[in-house]
This record gives structure tokens, sequence and C-alpha cells, in this order.
């Protein structure tokens, strides 16, 4: 059995949150338990204020997220079972692109299917040098959908057709060469290297940062001309807490 842990850190004077699924065993794969945990993990999260950052992870040296869980998957009886499972898959990826405050994939060992469109979810994604990347969703007689459709958007439509369409697995610099992952570091630095991330988004102001992630959603779904219009407004919202003056004076005054 699985379950989702989180513990919280003290970064900057910061509120932070680091996720792990916990199912090492299966190579944390997620079932419809783990699923509707982490689900529920998120929805607590979006309604706590003082959050800044959420560094999500999976526990054990051999994966993070190792997809979506192949026995339950091999169990669904008809096209509406299986409807059902792939759409509480979907929620989880929700949950996390939809959460007010960055998520940050820290991801070590492998990455596959259902974790590649989770990582594909957060909003950065940070690999050890030992994580493996793969959509092998075809091979077991499936094609890859619900946020495998984010995968053009960041590797570029060929690369992202060559992985769902072989299956293939790549290392994590491949990963980073075809614009995956946004960071690659050996194993002993990794944690360094995610805690760095973490710590230039809490010295950042929240209320900015919160609404930069707003926009980045909002980006996903409307033309360059209508974002950028649209984005006027929320920059003259900014302007209704004492954060940009504040922040601008120190700047401005700065020795």
């Amino acid at each position: 059995m699985g379950e989702i842990q989180t513990e919280f850190l003290d970064v900057e004077g910061e509120r932070v949150a680091r996720v792990s699924v916990s199912r090492p065993e299966k190579l944390n794969a997620l079932d419809s338990e783990l699923m509707n945990a982490l689900v529920a993990e998120f929805n607590l999260l979006a309604d706590d204020a003082a959050l800044r950052v959420v560094i999500l992870a999976g526990a054990g040296d051999k994966a993070w997220i190792g997809g979506a869980d192949i026995r339950e998957m091999a169990a669904l009886s008809s096209p509406r079972v299986a409807g059902v499972f792939i759409h509480r898959l979907h929620s989880c990826m929700l949950a996390v692109r939809d959460l007010p405050v960055p998520v940050i994939a820290a991801v070590d060992g492998f990455c596959l299917g259902g974790g590649m469109e989770l990582a594909a979810a957060c909003d950065t994604r940070i690999a050890s040098t030992a994580a493996k990347f793969g959509m092998p969703e075809v091979q077991v007689g499936l094609p890859s959908v619900i946020e495998a459709s984010l995968l053009p958007i960041l590797m570029g439509r060929g690369r992202a057709a060559r992985l769902m369409l072989t299956g293939e697995v790549i290392d994590a610099a491949k990963a980073a060469e075809w614009s995956f992952v946004e960071e690659v570091a050996a194993p002993e630095d990794f944690d360094g290297a995610v805690m760095a991330v973490v710590a230039d988004i809490c010295r950042a102001g929240p209320e900015a940062v919160r609404l930069q992630k707003q926009l980045l959603r909002y980006w996903e779904h409307v033309p360059p001309d209508t974002g950028a219009e649209e984005s006027i407004e929320t920059f003259s919202s900014a302007f209704e807490t004492d954060e940009p003056a504040e922040r601008l004076g120190r700047f401005v005054n700065r020795d």
C-alpha cells in the first residue's frame, strides 16, 4: 500500500512543502488509492495561504513515479471503467497544474508514462543523472493521453512523437537536450540543485509568484496576443498590495 508523505520546510524564512509519492516496492506507481490521496493532498495545499513552493518527489532510490499501476490497468474491464481510471489520473495532473504556487518535479530514478505526464504538469523539472524518462504506453497496446498533450509544447512535436510512438526510454542528459527537464545534477548535488531553485522562488515576491503561476496557466489556453492583452490587468492588480512598492523601493534605494 502506498501513501503520500508531506513534510514542511523553512527556506529563507518561507513555508515550503515536500510531497513524496511513497510506494517504492512498486516503483511509486500510481494506483487509484494513491491517485485519490495525491489529489486530496494538493487540494489541502491549495488552501495554504503561507505556502510558497511544493517539491514533488518519489520515495526510494529507484523511481520518481514509474507510471500508472500496470496491474490495475490490466484489470480494467470495460471502456467505461477505463475512462474512470484515466480521468482519475488526469485529476492528479490538474491538481498540480492548478495549485496556486510553483511545483518543482525533483526527478530521481524512473519517470515513465503517467509519471512523465505528472512531471510535465509541474512548473519546472530538475533531474538527477540517474533519472530515466519514457512513454511506454504503445508497447502495452495503449495510446499516451491526458497530460501527454503537454509534451509537444515542452519538447517539440518531433521529439514528443518519437517518445510516444516508440516507447523508448531516454536518460536525463537526453531529456535535457530535448528540453523536457531544465536542469540535471549529479546525485551528490541533486538536493542542492533543487533547493537552490526553491530558495530563488522564496526570495521573490509571494503575491507576484502566485500571479505569475496564474498567468502561466492561463496562457496555455489563449493565443499570445490575447495573453499579452489580458496580462495588463494582472500587472495592474499587483499594485492592489504593497508588495511592488516595497520591493521596487528597496531596489531603487539599495546602496
